[in-house]
Parts: structure tokens; sequence; C-alpha cells
């Protein structure tokens, strides 16, 4: 299908520019959303007729948008989740969990279509994500995910937490060995005998 876009959309143009789209994703997305018109020649007059008014619109609303970004740039916020010994989290942390962790934060202007989330995050660790406050203006955070403020503190850091918890299981604990020992039988019990049979 054929349209006009009213705003710029990455990795499809800017506006007035007529682009080829799959059906679906024009019905279902980009005409309900008022971003673009079905390229007709009646749209076309329409747009070519309130082109400056679109276009002084968009310029608004981006410089809203960069004044909005000062305050979000480079945000941290942390967000503290369960996770397993090998650093995967119990569940996952979504576009929702970004928004709500913004909003307790004070950062009010931030809506869940803004955030740009590639895929889940499903580990611990500092990720950076996008935040499209309008489709020219775009600015990064940082979300620190941990099992604990203290780790936490030390992620945002830049300790790896969990190189630094699989380097202490490797010189964990380990189990004396007695090779005079019977089978299944444990080494602290023949230690604890050995003096009674002294005796």
């Amino acid at each position: 299908m054929e349209i006009i876009l009213l705003e710029r959309i990455e990795k499809l143009g800017a506006i007035g520019d007529v682009v080829t789209v799959k059906d679906g994703y024009a019905r279902n997305f980009l005409l309900p959303n008022k971003k673009a018109l079905r390229s007709n020649n009646a749209n076309k007059k329409v747009f070519e007729a309130n082109r400056a008014k679109i276009e002084a619109d968009n310029a608004a609303r981006r410089t809203d948008a960069e004044k909005a970004a000062e305050g979000v740039n480079g945000k941290q916020i942390v967000l503290i989740r369960q996770s397993s010994n090998a650093g995967h989290l119990y569940g996952s942390v979504a576009v929702r969990d970004v928004v709500e962790a913004l909003h307790a934060d004070g950062v009010t202007n931030v809506t869940k279509a803004m955030i740009v989330l590639e895929r889940p995050i499903k580990t611990l660790g500092v990720f950076d994500v996008k935040v499209a406050l309008h489709p020219e203006v775009a600015v990064a955070i940082s979300v620190n995910v941990a099992r604990s403020p203290e780790e936490a503190e030390l992620q945002s850091q830049g300790v790896d937490v969990m190189a630094d918890l699989f380097e202490k299981d490797e010189a964990g604990f380990t189990e004396d060995y007695d090779p005079n020992a019977e089978p299944g039988e444990i080494a602290t019990e023949t230690a604890e005998e050995a003096p009674a049979e002294e005796a």
C-alpha cells in the first residue's frame, strides 16, 4: 500500500515522503495512529494544503522533546529482581517495568511507546535502553538489574558480579579425600572415629 508519511519514521522516511509498505503495517499501525495517509489524489492535495501546519506542529513537538531529553538522557534506574545462581532472572524485565521505574524516579513524560527494548531483559547486568521521545529525538538510559541494592552499586561501578561469584565458587569447598576410606564413607566421620579407637 502506498502512503504519505505525516511524521518521520525510522527506516521508512520523512514527512511528506510517499512510500510503499505492507498493507497490515499501514492498516494496523500507521493509519490508526495518524502517522500516515493513504496515497491518493485527494489526500495528496489535503497534505500539500496542510504541509506547513504539519511541519510546524512537528517542530514544536521536537522542541518539547529536546527539552524533556535533558532530564532523561543518561538517567540510571535500578531494578531489583530475583535470579538463579547463574544470573538468569525468574521472569524478565519488560517495557512496563522500565516506565514504572522512570515514573518512580520523577520522569513522568515517558510512555511505554517511547521505550525501545529490542528484547526483554532476562539476565542480571547493566543495559543501555533507547528512549525515543520523538521520531527525531532519542536518548539512552541505563537499566541496572541486580539482586540487591549493594549488588546494583557494584554493577554501577563496573564490577561484573556474576564473574566474581563464579570465581568464588571455584575456590570454594573441597572435600577431604582419604584413599583408604570405604565406599560411601564420609571423611569427617572417619577422622572423628580414629581418636576414639586409640583411647
